[in-house]
């Protein structure tokens, strides 16, 4: 009785009624034989047809049952479309989606917890020195300071205030990455072009420290100029922060058929083994780095590489000192 609630099965098993009825009294009034044959085969037909109808809204119900289930976020259930038909269609792409509103969800969880230990880091990484530059003003403030002192203090909160100001901008070209908000814009110039124009910004702190810089370059390059020259940028200056005084760092660069190459190797100690492996990961600080450090250029240089069609290598030399190994490729790897 429950299936005759639905108007539709009610209409169709009504009309199936009348044309049983009016096929049966057709039929009688030509033979009272012919009338009870199609009496009996339209009823036949009918109750056939009502079974078929019942079982096919009780799969239209357990359907629906599951698709509650699944908005009910039952996670260990699976549909079962092993079975054909129309039903069994519906029940398949209903599985389709089920797994990939599972994935979906997999993604979204990652997603926050990957939020939740960027903020983490980053609150981290900037309490450091506004706490030292909260510690300098309070300094600052005091009336018998010697002049000496003071410019002292003033010069080392300059720095500070240059690395937050550094670290902040990272942080806003690693979210412009992340949200595929940078248009890489191709342009093809010489690669000594390139290396000077990367390792212009750190000319100054290279000779303060007196590590010599050297560059060969042979061929062209073809990509962002400005974004890739960050990420050339920040390799050197990693391996400036670990070559010591009197060292040395050398890039060299050189184009063939299939991609752009550059090699940038230093006199330091080299990556610890153990950092190897986690070298270009997003705040991570290896053991052998200074306070200064906030492991994102790294991370930064190889989402620019890997946005221009690049892939990048850290390792370290038989002779000693790390070696990082850039290819921009001509062609889809």
């Amino acid at each position: 009785m429950k299936l005759l609630r639905n108007p539709e099965v009610f209409r169709s098993l009504l009309l199936h009624a009348v044309l049983s009825v009016a096929a049966s009294v057709a039929a009688w009034i030509w033979n009272v034989k012919f009338g009870v044959f199609t009496l009996l085969l339209c009823a036949s037909f009918t109750l056939l047809h009502a079974a078929a109808t019942h079982a096919r809204y009780r799969r239209i119900a357990k359907l629906s049952a599951d698709i509650d289930r699944i908005l009910h976020g039952e996670e260990n259930f699976t549909v079962d479309c092993r079975t054909e038909g129309e039903l069994a269609i519906l029940q398949s792409e209903i599985h389709k989606m089920l797994v990939r509103l599972r994935e979906q969800q997999q993604c979204m969880k990652e997603d926050r917890v990957y939020l939740a230990d960027s903020l983490a880091d980053i609150s981290h990484q900037l309490r450091t020195p506004l706490t030292a530059i909260h510690l300098l003003v309070t300094r600052l403030s005091e009336q018998d300071m010697p002049p000496e002192k003071r410019l002292q203090l003033m010069h080392d909160l300059k720095i500070l205030l240059s690395r937050i100001d550094w670290l902040i901008t990272a942080l806003l070209k690693i979210s412009k990455l992340d949200a595929n908000t940078v248009t890489f814009h191709a342009e093809t110039i010489p690669l000594e072009q390139l290396l000077h124009q990367s390792s212009e910004p750190l000319l100054i702190p290279l000779e303060l420290r007196r590590i010599s810089l050297q560059l060969s370059a042979n061929g062209n390059f073809s990509g962002d100029i400005a974004w890739t020259s960050e990420a050339i940028g920040n390799i050197l200056k990693n391996c400036m922060e670990h070559t010591p005084t009197d060292g040395r760092i050398t890039v060299h660069a050189q184009e063939n058929p299939l991609f752009a190459e550059i090699v940038i190797s230093d006199s330091g100690c080299g990556i610890a083994k153990e950092d190897l492996p986690h070298i270009f990961e997003r705040f991570y600080r290896g053991k052998d780095s200074d306070d200064s450090s906030y492991g994102i250029g790294l991370s930064l240089a190889r989402m620019i590489v890997s946005r221009q069609n690049g892939t990048i290598k850290a390792e370290n030399a038989p002779e000693g000192g790390a070696v990082f190994t850039i290819r921009f490729y001509k062609g889809t790897v």
